[in-house]
């Protein structure tokens, strides 16, 4: 059955006010029980340049439309994870992957957002970099530096992670709050004396710009990406929730299964060679699976909001679990 209403959303980030009909919200006039056994007409998905899933799906089509026959996919690419929940948020997409600290920042600020599963991010995914040239060469020398971050992203929480590693405060550095384009061409300019990255920005940076690691995630616990909605969308939408995370699971496998072509697509998605596309591919987990919310990846979760309550970096106190979706 079709829905009958439909919402209108203004798409947000530079991509005009122009407008998108998603039909597939609550309807005042059915029943939940019912709403839950229908699908939308439009699917819009969230993705940025790291998550290689989503542009698996966006070529691979026949993994979408096993899942989704008769809907119409779009898909909304983003620099990083704040913009695109302020998206979500806004009702300009339904659902999309983010890394630890957006969906944090998201919560803080009253966002409607909802976590609906997790994935293992390998620790090298990210890095702090700085110039090949410069005479920084541990962590403690950040000491009143200039340091490009894109405020609210996963590099938000390594470097509150490096920064209590070398015994520092926030306020022993000059945070610049740059998304990754702009912070890469910072560094490059001598701008800012390091950069917060994740791939596969961090290796185009020690590739192609000559950027040098002083220290990644490995010397830190675990952390996780997140599937992101909103409430509305998975109270009425359940079962396409869980159709999608069926869909980026089988991309997982066949980029596991078809290593040479996932090489060939990524390279000619994000514009770089071979080797760097390679190197980027070797970093991920194989395969890279969506699995449901538990309770030790929600206390990660937590413990990093807690901190950043601590550190008056966000602006009060969350608990986490309550924006975990149930319905798994």
């Amino acid at each position: 059955m079709k829905i009958q209403n439909s919402y209108t959303w203004n798409v947000l980030f530079g991509i005009g006010l122009s407008s998108l009909l998603l039909q597939g919200c609550s309807s005042h006039t059915e029943t939940t029980n019912k709403e839950n056994t229908q699908q939308s007409q439009t699917l819009t998905i969230g993705f940025q340049k790291s998550s290689l899933s989503s542009i698996v799906l966006q070529t691979e089509q026949n993994l979408l439309k096993k899942e989704f026959p008769q809907v119409n996919v779009q898909w909304r690419e983003f620099p990083a994870g704040p913009q695109m929940l302020e998206a979500l948020s806004a009702g300009a997409i339904d659902i999309g992957s983010v890394g630890n600290t957006p969906p944090i920042f998201a919560q803080a600020g009253n966002k409607n957002i909802v976590y609906v599963g997790y994935e293992n991010v390998q620790p090298q995914w990210q890095a702090v970099v700085v110039s090949a040239n410069s005479t920084i060469q541990n962590i403690e020398q950040l000491k009143g530096k200039k340091v490009a971050v894109q405020k609210g992203s996963s590099a938000h929480d390594l470097l509150g992670r490096v920064l209590e590693k070398a015994h520092l405060k926030w306020s022993d550095i000059q945070p610049v709050w740059l998304a990754p384009a702009d912070a890469r061409a910072a560094l490059d300019k001598g701008s800012v004396d390091a950069w917060v990255i994740w791939e596969p920005f961090l290796t185009v940076a020690e590739v192609e710009g000559n950027a040098r690691p002083i220290i990644d995630g490995t010397q830190f616990e675990n952390t996780y990406n997140f599937l992101i909605s909103r409430p509305d969308f998975v109270k009425n939408h359940a079962s396409e929730v869980k159709s999608f995370i069926q869909a980026s699971n089988e991309a997982a496998q066949w980029i596991v299964a078809h290593p040479t072509e996932t090489r060939s697509l990524y390279q000619n998605a994000i514009n770089v060679n071979a080797d760097i596309a390679q190197r980027v591919l070797d970093k991920r987990y194989k395969p890279s699976l969506m699995k449901p919310m538990t309770n030790e990846v929600i206390a990660a979760q937590q413990q990093i909001a807690d901190r950043f309550t601590t550190d008056q970096v966000i602006p009060q106190h969350i608990d986490v679990k309550q924006a975990v979706w149930q319905g798994q």
